[in-house]
């Protein structure tokens, strides 16, 4: 309870000091396993503008209908014309919307890290109870998730219109499968490199423009060699050409193993053997990407 101490000024005025002090809190303390899934939720929500403003809601809630209304046009088309197979395979449609992809991907990393970064919020998340290995597995957790749901959203699509379609449900369960596996993946790999990337700078535009440009242009170096290399009949250096892009990663892991039709010129995938490169490389990225978060946050918190 509140003590009153009447003080008399030097003016001849009453004044009051009031003592309120200080109580303990005494409620539950729920601890870090709380405080990582709060932070995961409020970073996934927030990757797709839930709780944030109208303006923060449209670029992410357009890039999921931009996603989902081809493999609905895909569909229709199947249903209406009675096809024999879908238009595009499970794994082969992120490929082909890969560009979607890293839009989101430069729109939504910087915004998961990029204002903690700014605003210089970071080392109060790790005062207590939370550390920085909750922190970085919570927004990379989250990013991950933002992107699968972003990429197996069409492919539950094109399967429920396979099956309406009347298509061989046990290829189409299967394609749906490897699918998934496939965007995993992805999820994975794209996640942990635009939160890197977005890492580096406080600054959201940087961020963005760092994330499309290392997405976009290793994709078109890339896609330019290997044109290149099947023009002078050098197929042999295709596949490993591929090594050097997140987005032709992907498709030499799904083509090696997945069951795709490589996107390569010619449709040269990698081999079985060139494909368990492929499959170290993707997973060598994620914990490389993994491993930077962690010493940059170190390095931030202190």
């Amino acid at each position: 309870m509140a003590v009153e101490h009447p003080v008399t000024a030097l003016s001849g005025d009453q004044t009051r000091i009031h003592n309120i002090g200080y109580r303990s809190y005494d409620g539950p303390r729920l601890g870090r396993a709380y405080a990582r899934r709060s932070l995961y939720s409020q970073s996934l929500r927030g990757a797709y503008g839930l709780g944030r403003s109208v303006k923060s809601k449209v670029l992410p809630m357009l890039l999921f209908v931009v996603m989902c209304v081809p493999a609905a046009i895909m569909v229709a088309v199947a249903v209406a014309t009675k096809a024999d197979e879908l238009p595009v395979g499970y794994t082969r449609y992120a490929i082909i919307m890969q560009a979607v992809i890293s839009l989101y991907v430069a729109s939504q990393a910087p915004q998961s890290v990029s204002r903690d970064l700014r605003f210089k919020t970071v080392p109060l998340y790790f005062s207590r109870p939370i550390e920085t290995a909750d922190y970085v597995r919570a927004k990379f957790a989250a990013l991950a998730s933002a992107l699968f749901v972003l990429t197996a959203a069409p492919l539950l699509v094109l399967y429920i219109g396979a099956l309406l379609a009347k298509l061989d449900f046990a290829d189409q369960t299967k394609g749906f499968a490897q699918g998934l596996v496939s965007v995993a993946l992805l999820s994975l790999l794209f996640a942990g490199l635009g939160l890197v990337i977005a890492s580096v700078t406080p600054r959201r535009g940087f961020g963005i423009a760092a994330v499309i440009a290392v997405l976009t242009i290793s994709y078109g170096a890339v896609s330019t060699l290997q044109a290149i290399a099947d023009a002078q009949n050098s197929t042999g250096s295709i596949p490993w050409i591929g090594l050097f892009s997140p987005v032709t990663l992907i498709d030499g892991v799904q083509s090696a193993f997945l069951g795709a039709t490589s996107a390569f010129p010619g449709g040269i995938g990698p081999s079985d053997g060139e494909g368990v490169v492929y499959v170290l490389a993707v997973l060598g990225l994620i914990a490389a990407s993994y491993g930077l978060l962690m010493r940059r946050y170190r390095r931030v918190g202190l």
